[in-house]
């Protein structure tokens, strides 16, 4: 009876986690001093780029559940990061729309966030960086469902 030769290497689903849960680290690091931690950053920065958005896209936007979104906010909020109000187009969804507060305490966790992120990737250097980028991409949108005509459908 042969046996086949063991795997070499680390399995890649550890070794993803161990990465993402160091970056998370690194992150919650940088963004201390601005008050925000990643699910309010990661608001503030699809709303610096779309806003105003209804509650309902933001979740779908970030992928998170219709709670964990009016938690985070609401956190928001209290902050005085962001108002949330009626829809003009439909009174029955919130807009959301970041405000003068938000968006200094946005720019000043982007400069700490891209910092970190950077300081993360500084052993790969910038090109291999940047393909490392490319590489994550690829498989995600590779591993995006698709309908029978091949096209993306997440």
């Amino acid at each position: 009876m042969t046996r086949s030769a063991p795997p070499t290497g680390e399995p890649l689903g550890p070794l993803v986690k161990k990465v993402h849960l160091r970056l998370q680290e690194l992150a919650d690091d940088a963004l201390a001093p601005s008050g925000l931690d990643r699910r309010e950053y990661a608001v503030l920065r699809v709303l610096a780029a779309h806003e105003p958005l209804s509650q309902q896209a933001l979740a779908a936007l970030l992928g998170v559940d219709q709670t964990t979104m009016v938690a985070v906010i609401d956190a928001l909020e209290a902050k005085a990061a962001v108002t949330r109000r009626p829809d003009p187009a439909d009174r029955r969804r919130n807009a959301v729309q970041v405000t003068p507060e938000g968006n200094a305490a946005f720019r000043q966790a982007l400069a700490a966030y891209t910092a970190a992120e950077a300081g993360f990737l500084a052993p790969l250097g910038a090109a291999d960086a940047e393909h490392f980028r490319a590489a994550l991409r690829l498989l995600l949108d590779a591993a995006e469902p698709k309908d029978q005509a091949g096209n993306a459908t997440g």
